[in-house]
């Protein structure tokens, strides 16, 4: 089991999340609304990364037609 997320991309595992990570983690940061795949959405998980929070938002945007996570 990697002991970081560089350490899974490195290994293949896209999806990992360390391990002392909980489901009310999401709490603590904001998702965001940037498309999957554009600069905006790299800059704000690469900033999740060195904060050390988890790369995934259970609220983040995931797809071009998620019209609920549109920002007004």
């Amino acid at each position: 089991m990697p002991s970081s997320i560089l350490d899974a991309i490195k290994l293949g595992i896209w999806d990992f999340d360390p391990e002392d990570q909980d489901a009310t983690r999401g709490e603590d940061y904001e998702p965001t609304s940037s498309l999957p795949g554009s600069d905006e959405k790299l800059a704000v998980l690469s900033e999740r990364i060195k904060a050390g929070l988890p790369l995934w938002h259970p609220e983040d945007r995931y797809s071009y037609d998620d019209s609920k996570k549109i920002p007004d």
